[in-house]
């Protein structure tokens, strides 16, 4: 038997494509659980219906979790300080419900995304340029899989230690203990402070909590592989641009080489332009939520310190950490989109594109210019994504919480 050489590996298809559902696997594993992941053509009419059962029962399971809490706010609990004790929870859960709708509503744009990505695997023909594909392919699956950690172990802890918390109920002359629920429950519809009332809601709960905290980790872990292609295809188009100016004796050749980094661009950008489509709905609604839940947050842990209790301030402090992960995730997938774009012009400036022929450098200046109108990653088509964005929603919630010990 022959071995090809290491240069020859990459032209087998079924490898490359082994290499694409690699990149993709964990978004895989995150969205078809709560039946986010989009159909393809090979997609069996089973599959389609078990698809459309799993979603209704996603959302019956998140509205079974925010209408009782909803009608508990508005016609039961009067503090406000309750209240807010339980608008964050409650938050987290609505906020995944609109994001579940928007990757359901982009599903066909996220199928197009994943082809994308599939023919860019499948074209790679050089060990270099796969070396760099895959180098932030594993970047991208780290940063997926730390998004999971993050966001499970934050609000799983949360509804763990409340639900160790006993609540105590006074009915005539009898007391009654039982468990905290993760969110309040309207007591006219049921009663919980009876078993097994008690018990089954808060599983339902639960188990609700966790399609919350996938559909937020599996657009977050989408996000950041989608971003991390994009770093991937543009270390190809740095790697094409530096050899360029080799084959500057031969004008055919270097004008072709042109051609394909011209044609390569494009395509990359219109790769980043269907991921913002995807993107910056998800991206306000996370944007304005965290800012909301990091201020609550912050008033809570300070409430619960001045009365000691070490537990919950420990619980809160997980839930801090993980909305911070997942807000900085999408803020950094903005920047750094936004420095690989401009990275583009500069690159093709400093080449030694003066040594080219003519007609041929001056090609460069489509490049160029084009580099020139960047891309950004948006929350709504409102707010740029960067690193300062991140920095003006730590500041905002600040700003929110000073206000709210001023008021409270």
């Amino acid at each position: 038997m022959t071995i090809a050489p290491e240069s020859d590996k990459p032209t087998s298809v079924l490898y490359r494509r082994n290499e694409h559902d690699y990149s993709l696997q964990l978004n895989r594993w995150f969205l078809k659980p709560i039946g986010a992941w989009p159909e393809s053509r090979a997609t069996t009419i089973t599959e389609r219906l078990l698809s459309r059962i799993i979603q209704i029962t996603c959302y019956a399971l998140i509205a079974f979790t925010v209408v009782p809490s909803m009608l508990y706010f508005y016609f039961e609990e009067q503090d406000l300080l309750t209240k807010m004790n339980s608008v964050g929870p409650v938050s987290h859960w609505i906020m995944s419900g609109m994001n579940y709708t928007s990757l359901l509503w982009r599903s066909e744009d996220i199928r197009r995304c994943i082809e994308h990505m599939e023919s860019d695997w499948c074209a790679v023909s050089r060990n270099v340029d796969r070396g760099s594909m895959l180098r932030y392919a594993k970047f991208g699956r780290s940063v997926a899989g730390f998004c999971a950690v993050f966001m499970h172990c934050g609000v799983f802890s949360y509804s763990v230690v409340n639900s160790l918390t006993p609540m105590i109920f006074v009915i005539g002359n009898e007391t009654i203990l039982a468990r905290r629920l993760p969110c309040p429950f309207y007591s006219k519809l049921l009663d919980t402070s009876r078993d097994p009332a008690n018990e089954i809601v808060l599983m339902i709960q639960f188990l609700s909590g966790f399609i919350a905290n996938s559909i937020t980790v599996g657009a977050c872990s989408l996000a950041a592989v989608f971003a991390m292609h994009v770093c991937g295809q543009f270390a190809v188009l740095y790697t094409w641009l530096n050899e360029l100016i080799d084959d500057r004796k031969e004008k055919q050749t270097a004008e072709r080489k042109l051609a394909n980094i011209v044609e390569h661009h494009l395509r990359v950008l219109n790769f980043i332009s269907r991921f913002e489509k995807i993107m910056n709905q998800i991206c306000l609604v996370e944007l304005f939520g965290c800012t909301i839940n990091l201020c609550l947050l912050g008033f809570c842990t300070i409430k619960e310190w001045n009365a000691r209790n070490t537990k919950t301030i420990t619980t809160y402090g997980l839930v801090f950490i993980s909305l911070s992960f997942n807000i900085f995730i999408f803020c950094y997938i903005g920047e750094i989109i936004t420095e690989q774009c401009k990275k583009v012009g500069e690159m093709a400036y400093f080449t030694n594109w003066y040594l080219l022929p003519h007609k041929t450098a001056l090609g460069m200046v489509l490049i160029i210019s084009r580099s020139g109108v960047v891309i950004k990653i948006t929350a709504g088509k409102l707010i740029q994504l960067s690193l300062m964005t991140f920095g003006d929603v730590i500041k905002t919630s600040a700003a929110y919480l000073n206000i709210l010990r001023t008021i409270m």
